[in-house]
């Protein structure tokens, strides 16, 4: 038996209730690996609504997180 799954889509990191605190140990973890991959620095003090976009924009750049 086969189950519908629908995927569920991205909430924008501005909606999240918890956005503006401090970004997660994960977050920072994986964050300063993309940034290493892509030469670039990760500033101190970002939030988890911040962390989250530059985690995108850095997946983008350096292809991690792609399906392809």
């Amino acid at each position: 038996m086969t189950q519908d799954v629908h995927p569920v889509p991205d909430k924008d990191p501005e909606d999240w209730t918890t956005g503006d605190e401090p970004m997660t140990g994960p977050q920072e973890s994986y964050l300063n690996t993309l940034a290493q991959e892509a030469g670039e620095q990760v500033p101190e003090g970002l939030s988890k609504a911040d962390a989250s976009r530059l985690i995108d924009e850095l997946q983008a750049r350096t292809g991690r997180g792609t399906d392809s």
